[in-house]
């Protein structure tokens, strides 16, 4: 079993309003790490610090996105962060033909070569426009085969294309290159939120079992948008996730 941690996007509204509470909420319902995508504020050290401070790590982080911002800053935050990976992620156009993703595919290579050149290595969050087909193949497949040298978080609910793929089979193919799993749980159907892991039509046993176990790191539970109280479906999502040892936390 691996470490839990929680994408802070989740609660981004609550954040904004009292990060601090939210940060000592998680801490005290037994998460392991945390995954920023803003810091409202407080520099990469002092985050870092308050965050160990609280008994978790910083697990990753998607603050700042590598393929938005300038190198030396991403470099420096992912390292001030104690991390030696950067995040990376893309929009519908990057992936609308086979054009637009070799153009993708460019800026890949380029960002791995870039942040490899610090000792960084670059890690890719999808969404479900990866997992569409042009020309016959899937514009994640192409991603995978032309750059060597990137990791993966694969998403794991976007990754099932509102049923149109298999999240298992998704991670399976790619396991010796995927150190972190975002999980979440929903319907499956598009525009419709996101539900507490293990409430929704997500196999989340498979998935996790699909992964190689030397390689993962970090089960990452990530809702992006719920029609219940928020925090309380990310409680329920680590409690789902422990007691069905599917990950370990501090409780």
């Amino acid at each position: 079993m691996k470490p839990i941690s929680v994408q802070l996007y989740s609660l981004r509204d609550a954040s904004q309003n009292d990060f601090d509470a939210v940060l000592q909420r998680l801490a005290d319902i037994g998460y392991r790490g945390v995954e920023p995508f803003n810091l409202f504020g407080k520099s990469p050290m002092d985050f870092r610090r308050q965050v160990e401070d609280l008994g978790m790590r910083v697990s990753s982080t998607h603050f700042p996105w590598a393929n938005r911002s300038e190198i030396n800053e991403v470099i420096d935050t992912v390292s001030a962060l104690g991390l030696s990976r950067a995040a990376g992620g893309f929009g519908p156009d990057d992936f609308a033909d086979r054009s637009a993703i070799a153009r993708t595919v460019a800026t890949v290579n380029d960002l791995t070569d870039k942040l490899g050149r610090a000792g960084l290595e670059l890690f890719l969050h999808n969404h479900w426009w990866e997992f569409v087909e042009h020309e016959g193949k899937k514009g994640y497949h192409v991603l995978q085969e032309e750059c060597p040298d990137v990791l993966f978080e694969v998403d794991t609910y976007w990754a099932a294309n509102f049923g149109n793929s298999d999240p298992a089979s998704e991670v399976g193919r790619i396991r010796n290159r995927a150190p972190l799993l975002h999980i979440k749980d929903g319907p499956l159907i598009k525009g419709e939120a996101h539900v507490a892991v293990g409430d929704g039509r997500m196999d989340i046993r498979a998935i996790i079992d699909a992964a190689d176990e030397d390689i993962l790191e970090w089960i990452v539970v990530e809702l992006d948008d719920c029609d219940t109280d928020m925090m309380t479906a990310v409680q329920k999502s680590y409690t789902y996730l422990i007691h069905n040892e599917l990950a370990t936390g501090n409780q």
